[in-house]
């Protein structure tokens, strides 16, 4: 097997993970839902039979008895439990670490061997611990003869000729077939051509096989699950009561006949003492055409296929995978023809030609669609997240002794996939903190008046331009003595500090800061919430805490849609262009000089009777030149305080194509990209927080050496 696939089974194999853990916890909660012990079997199934032909023996071997145990689950000869819920969601992670190449230490070989051993003991009719011989004979299920009646299939195997471009090998699946029961497989050569025309790399043989199993037929097709859009595969009951005996074919062909009163019942009865085969008797009687047998047997299988793709079109299966880079690249070259787009309105414009005018709008709507279908393809459901943190939530809530449940809303809600790549391990955190420093025990959540089982809410929705997503616990809320105790030990606060809760609860993102009395597994280090914090900066969003002593807390994360192209506010100081993201504006007044002599000296601006602070960006970037004599405060909303940013003229609104400074520029904090306007000049976006928080640093540092002369 090739590198890449190999890397096609890691990618699929890490999906398959995801939807059997999301599985096993639903089926906790029901653990007599069919479907779900069908998908459960399904994941596994597929996991096993592609780990065995991209060269993951080990993934195969260890994911057998996993699914053999689920195979006995679905046929009701064996029931779900906690402890088969717990041994499974385990068997997930080592398969994980398979799949990853960190499956290499001696502890996880016999990691793996104890769960191995624990699901025979499942199989074999026992438990999580050996039972007595009378419990495990008695626990087992029906004996061979009883699993269910043998029924003989004829099935025919026609792989696609290029189905080994895809790196399958027809051949385990055939050994899978004989496992399934008593069988004689018969490889077919008629297609294969002369020697000078064989093409080494392409399938040429399709097999016929005679099967006798008590499995049934789901069995079978399960074992073509992974390449059924790849082969044909048929698959008719020829044979129900013993091999070759003729009944079931008459109950198929015969009906089918009666039905389109090609033959009449008596016609029927007369066959029915014969050994041959129904069709063949009726042919050879002259009862009935070989053309009508013939298109009755094309009925029965244009109905079967008929009904698998009716099948496959309701599942909405229609997707197809891409790699990253792929997409990533895509959206580059749409934001380059934005960009050229610009240019081309701009010329247009300036050139006054009514036709070359007409041309610009036709680029520029066919420009504006392909952007909003391309950043739309980048759009994943927030839900593929939610999903991986109710395990996180089950097994925590099991370690400290809670009890604990998840819900989610929203899970609907679109982000660009760039951000909920990044927002994993933020959510991680407030969630594990939730857990830890805000549900109560049960014995405590009971003698405070509430339910036994704590809850907690991962909410997301739409909110203009941005997403926001809520964790809301209905644990013991933030006690607000003991932060205000810690930040002023810490330093933070001095102890006369007089801050409204709000200013409090985000001293807690503070670095080091944590108010645990001791350090555990789960947390109490204080390094948590600073990750948070850096994660949440980065992804060009905001944080905030509110919460209610002994009802619960609730943090808020605001986060933009997409990081690849913004709507922002186009502003120019002297010759240099900048970029402030739309969605942190709140309005833009003029700057006089009257203005600024009534301040006195001070950066300070009354709008709509609001004194508003304001930093002048010619001054923080140190560009030279006279400022105009009125002049333009562009008016943000950071944290909760109204701040303004003066600038020499705001030009307007711009769709800016974010693009990376590169490493060079790593360390500039207040320009979070950069973007090519319509003339080709370069345009640098403003990262607004950072910005304004780095003009405080400046105006403490300028205060405290000004102190010192």
């Amino acid at each position: 097997m090739t590198d890449s696939h190999k890397e096609a089974f890691r990618e699929e194999a890490h999906e398959l993970l995801g939807e059997l853990e999301t599985s096993l916890l639903e089926l906790e909660k029901t653990p007599a839902d069919t479907d779900l012990i069908g998908r459960v079997f399904r994941a596994m199934h597929t996991i096993k039979g592609s780990g065995a032909m991209f060269g993951f023996e080990d993934v195969a071997a260890f994911t057998h008895d996993v699914e053999t145990l689920y195979d006995l689950v679905r046929n009701g000869k064996a029931n779900i439990t906690k402890d088969v819920i717990d041994l499974t969601l385990s068997a997930c992670d080592e398969i994980r670490k398979m799949v990853n190449g960190e499956h290499t230490e001696s502890s996880d070989a016999d990691r793996t061997k104890a769960i191995t051993e624990a699901f025979r003991r499942f199989i074999s009719g026992g438990g999580p611990a050996e039972t007595s011989k009378k419990d495990s004979i008695a626990a087992q299920g029906p004996a061979q003869d009883e699993r269910g009646r043998n029924v003989t299939y004829r099935i025919r195997f026609r792989p696609a000729r290029d189905i080994f471009a895809g790196g399958t090998n027809p051949v385990p699946l055939l050994n899978e077939i004989r496992g399934l029961g008593n069988s004689r497989i018969v490889a077919q050569s008629d297609a294969i051509p002369a020697l000078p025309d064989v093409n080494p790399e392409e399938c040429y043989t399709y097999w016929d096989i005679i099967l006798t199993t008590d499995r049934g037929i789901d069995a079978i097709r399960d074992v073509f699950i992974f390449i059924e859009d790849d082969a044909e595969i048929r698959i008719d009951v020829i044979d129900e009561a013993g091999l070759f005996d003729d009944e079931t074919d008459y109950k198929k062909i015969g009906e089918i006949l009666l039905e389109r009163g090609d033959i009449k019942p008596d016609d029927l009865k007369k066959a029915l003492g014969a050994h041959k085969r129904i069709g063949e008797l009726l042919v050879e009687s002259g009862i009935v055409a070989p053309d009508k047998v013939e298109s009755a047997l094309a009925e029965q299988q244009h109905v079967r296929e008929m009904r698998q793709k009716r099948q496959t079109a309701e599942s909405g299966a229609a997707s197809i995978r891409v790699p990253a880079e792929r997409l990533d690249s895509l959206v580059n070259m749409v934001g380059e023809l934005v960009t050229v787009q610009s240019r081309l309105t701009q010329k247009a414009s300036s050139l006054n030609d009514a036709e070359l005018t007409m041309i610009a709008e036709e680029v520029e709507r066919l420009t504006v669609e392909l952007r909003d279908n391309t950043m739309s393809i980048r759009m994943l459901p927030i839900g593929t997240t939610f999903s991986k943190f109710t395990r996180l939530v089950r097994d925590l809530s099991n370690e400290l002794g809670k009890e604990i449940v998840l819900q989610t809303e929203g899970a609907e809600t679109e982000l660009d996939k760039t951000v909920i790549e990044r927002l994993n391990d933020p959510l991680v955190h407030l969630i594990r903190n939730s857990i830890d420093h805000g549900i109560e025990l049960p014995a405590a959540r009971v003698a405070a008046g509430k339910p036994r089982q704590g809850t907690i809410n991962l909410k997301a929705e739409h909110s203009g331009a941005s997403v926001l997503i809520r964790i809301v616990d209905d644990g013991a809320g933030l006690d607000v003595e003991a932060i205000r105790s810690k930040a002023v030990e810490k330093g933070l606060i001095g102890p006369d500090a007089s801050l409204s809760e709000k200013d409090l609860f985000a001293l807690i993102l503070a670095p080091g800061f944590s108010t645990a009395k001791k350090v555990t597994n789960v947390s109490g280090r204080g390094v948590g919430m600073d990750v948070v914090k850096k994660n949440i900066d980065a992804l060009q969003g905001t944080i905030e805490f509110s919460s209610k002593k002994g009802q619960g807390t609730t943090v808020t994360l605001k986060l933009p849609l997409t990081l690849a192209i913004i709507d922002g506010l186009l502003v120019r100081i002297q010759g240099d262009h900048f970029v402030l993201p739309l969605s942190a504006i709140e309005e833009v007044v003029e700057l006089s000089r009257q203005d600024v002599a009534n301040a006195h000296g001070q950066h300070m601006a009354s709008i709509r009777g609001e004194i508003v602070p304001y930093i002048r960006l010619r001054e923080q970037f140190r560009i030279i030149g006279r400022a105009p004599d009125i002049e333009q405060i562009v008016t943000t909303n950071v944290d909760g305080y109204r701040v303004g940013l003066v600038v020499d003229q705001v030009i307007g609104e711009h769709q800016t194509v974010i693009k990376s400074l590169g490493r060079v520029y790593k360390s500039v904090e207040e320009v979070s990209g950069a973007t090519i306007l319509g003339d080709g000049r370069v345009a640098l976006i403003l990262d607004v927080p950072k910005l304004i928080r780095k003009a405080e640093m400046d105006e403490k540092s300028r205060k405290a050496h000004g102190g010192l002369n």
